[in-house]
């Protein structure tokens, strides 16, 4: 009996073992588009994303109606690379919340948005990714923008 019971806690150790393991992959996966994003390198970007990634924004229109904005993946990776270097620009992710059920993952952040060194905006990032072969891929993002509330 002591025998099943620890080859049971091992077994259950190395489970929870490797869904750590998994959410650190996402959690890297996002941080090196972060990465390509602060040091305008669309090469990077485009490593941590699907050919077909899609890109989406909540926010409000002119009137105060809440609308969803979709945005062409080329055309943002031209937005990031001609950003001047007298603009300086960083994207703070607050927290992590990873969910993974085999090869999809979705991690929520919580962000604030800074632009020279001025709290611009703020508000949630979230990712969808898929396992494709060994890397975490990002294959949707939807996050929503504000200007209050953002302590």
């Amino acid at each position: 009996m002591r025998i099943l019971i620890c080859l049971l806690l091992i077994f259950c150790s190395s489970l929870l073992n490797a869904q750590d393991n998994e959410k650190a992959e996402v959690k890297n996966s996002i941080e090196l588009f972060f990465d390509g994003f602060h040091n305008q390198d669309s090469t990077v970007i485009k490593s941590t994303t699907s050919p077909g990634i899609i890109m989406q924004t909540i926010g409000l229109d002119k009137d105060g109606a809440s609308v969803v904005k979709t945005s062409d993946f080329h055309n943002f990776l031209k937005s990031i690379v001609s950003i001047p270097d007298t603009t300086k620009f960083k994207e703070k992710l607050l927290s992590y919340q990873i969910q993974i059920d085999g090869s999809m993952a979705n991690a929520w952040t919580p962000y604030e948005f800074w632009i020279n060194d001025t709290l611009s905006h703020c508000g949630v990032n979230s990712f969808q990714l898929h396992k494709q072969d060994a890397d975490w891929k990002i294959i949707y993002i939807i996050d929503t923008r504000r200007r209050e509330d953002c302590n």
